[in-house]
């Protein structure tokens, strides 16, 4: 039974990594291969399958996470991260450092990919920490849980705008309810959640060679304007273009201009040039400084970015494992509400094959006739496969690894406070998209 072999699966892969101590990217295509081999893959496909899974995952996030990396260290090398993280401490207030950190993320975080948003923000983070002494997960454990609604239950981001296309909903009315369902949630769970027992047992410190260990005076740190501008502005172009995208389908050379600049890699690349030149010749730093700031960055990324990818090569196996097919096939007869039913099929997707986007994707696909059967609105519907596709966030999901690596968890660990706010956040969001339901119902929408 195929739900059977992702179980074992990942029991060996826990066994692996948590008792023999073997390195998670051995560990896991180690895994994937045996996998493969159980779920009838041909041998001779199984190293392209697995480097399918590698080029897929990598080629989404490679050049993301490294330059965001390198814009993050060169600010962090400035003085800029720390002249943003004091100003917030002064708005704030050290108390008010995990309110300024939910409401930061989940403003860059409704049009941003959750990586995208995590690497920009993460060294302001790394620099609080660094500053207030406070627990690494204190700080940034609400940015991560923030950003993690906003990407998984709202559109622009890729699952809940493909599902939309497959429902034919409305993009604009599905943002505008799920707003309503995933800003208090969210914030709710952020803040709850670094302050449960076995969470704040919990002391990570921040991974070396992510953020400069300097402290600055105030002399030497850019002015606030300027570290603001480089900070904000991959967010203005990556919002912007999804702002234009979502108001505007006419395919003209002006907006596919707008699109290029505001891809990730190309927004990021310009905000690397950017920061070169403002938090190095500008202030009076040299290039080869600002250079051994982006290769001591490049060289912190190495492992995170081979685990990702190899949690990319065993999603792969998953999926061309059939497993997602088998799925499928054993869901469709299911007699449950429509709004349960989607939530529940993405779910088992999720905690099979780990990528939210494929879980949403195949999800939709299933629970398509029962939309066009009407009852349900389209966007209702949406916004319950996407509340189901972050349930169960664990070790076949990449997105946990790069969680894992940045906040310098065991496995362990980040099974226990990952997978956690992963799934409570699924079940409250069922909950508020039943509650949603009976208002749109009830007002007549």
């Amino acid at each position: 039974m195929p739900l059977v072999v992702v179980g074992i699966s990942v029991l060996i892969l826990l066994l692996l990594m948590t008792r023999l101590k073997l390195n998670g990217f051995a560990a896991l295509l180690l895994v994937a291969v045996g996998v493969a081999v159980v779920q009838g893959i041909p041998v001779a496909e199984i190293p392209d399958v697995l480097s399918e899974g590698i080029g897929g995952q990598i080629g989404d996030t490679m050049l993301v996470i490294g330059l965001g990396a390198m814009v993050g260290r060169i600010m962090g090398d400035s003085g800029a991260a720390q002249r943003i993280a004091g100003k917030m401490l002064d708005a704030f207030g050290q108390r008010g450092v995990q309110v300024a950190m939910v409401a930061t993320s989940m403003l860059i975080g409704v049009t941003m990919f959750y990586e995208v948003a995590f690497i920009i923000i993460v060294p302001i983070a790394f620099t609080l920490v660094r500053v207030t002494r406070a627990n690494l997960l204190w700080v940034g454990l609400p940015m991560s849980i923030a950003l993690s609604t906003m990407h998984s239950f709202l559109p622009p981001h890729p699952g809940p705008t493909a599902v939309a296309a497959t429902f034919h909903a409305s993009v604009g009315l599905t943002l505008f309810y799920g707003l309503f369902i995933a800003v208090p949630i969210g914030a709710f769970i952020a803040l709850l959640w670094p302050r449960l027992p076995f969470v704040r047992a919990m002391s990570p410190s921040v991974p070396k060679g992510l953020v400069s260990e300097r402290e600055f005076t105030d002399e030497e740190m850019p002015g606030l304007g300027w570290s603001l501008l480089v900070a904000l502005f991959p967010v203005v172009l990556i919002a912007g273009a999804a702002v234009v995208d979502m108001a505007d389908s006419d395919e003209t050379p002006l907006l596919h201009t707008i699109a290029f600049l505001g891809s990730a890699p190309v927004a990021l690349l310009l905000t690397l040039c950017l920061a070169v030149w403002a938090f190095g010749p500008r202030i009076g730093r040299s290039l080869a400084d600002v250079s051994a700031s982006c290769t001591s960055a490049a060289q912190a990324m190495a492992m995170i970015l081979l685990v990702i990818g190899a949690g990319g090569a065993f999603k792969n196996v998953l999926v061309e494992g059939g497993i997602s097919d088998y799925i499928k096939d054993v869901t469709g007869g299911w007699s449950v509400s429509p709004i349960i039913l989607a939530w529940l099929i993405a779910v088992i997707l999720r905690i099979a094959l780990g990528s939210a986007t494929v879980a949403v994707v195949t999800a939709s696909g299933v629970v398509l006739p029962l939309v066009a059967g009407g009852g349900v609105s389209p966007e209702i519907m949406v916004l319950a496969v996407s509340c189901g596709s972050i349930a169960f966030s664990h070790v076949n999901d990449p997105g946990f690894w790069l969680f894992k690596e940045y906040f310098n968890l065991s496995v362990t660990q980040a099974i226990k406070v990952r997978t956690s706010y992963t799934t409570v956040l699924s079940v409250l969001g069922l909950g508020g998209v039943l509650i949603m339901e009976q208002i749109v119902d009830g007002i007549g929408l």
